[in-house]
């Protein structure tokens, strides 16, 4: 017993090590305001549910795109599409509520990634280009680029 809590603890110290150790980059620049609005962003990790990740997604990754035009947010929570309005000011966002589809969905994936999205009030790019969804300064999401989907 003694031996799998010390692995487990090991285990999840590795995790939160990792998690906090992603360096972020400053979002003022030219570069990082094209690809905030000009990229579809994939989500690939998301804190907080006890589920793990390929179980809450285990067929299609949510994925978010934005539009400066309007201040508009769109995109797939896994399994309905949904929009909405943001509002960004430097490195601070600030999502309204959202409309989506109303397709049934099995699993927590979609509550989870609505109900985190909620808590996100400011945003980053990583050392690798990724987008950090934050809250204050603790990821609660990252995405990867990836081709606009069909």
């Amino acid at each position: 017993m003694k031996k799998n809590t010390l692995l487990l603890l090991s285990f999840f110290s590795v995790l939160v090590s990792a998690c906090c150790a992603t360096k972020t980059n400053d979002v003022s620049t030219t570069d990082s305001k094209t690809a905030f609005y000009d990229n579809t962003w994939e989500l690939e990790y998301i804190s907080g549910p006890r589920i793990a990740f390929d179980g809450l997604y285990p067929e299609k990754k949510p994925y978010i795109m934005f539009k400066e035009a309007g201040s508009q947010f769109s995109g797939n929570t896994s399994c309905n599409g949904y929009s909405g309005k943001y509002t960004k000011k430097e490195n601070n966002i600030q999502f309204g509520n959202s409309m989506k589809t109303m397709a049934f969905c099995e699993g927590g994936g979609e509550e989870t990634f609505l109900k985190m999205l909620g808590k996100v009030n400011r945003f980053a790019f990583d050392s690798e280009g990724k987008l950090l969804l934050l809250a204050d300064d603790i990821p609660m999401m990252r995405f990867k680029k990836i081709a606009k989907p069909n």
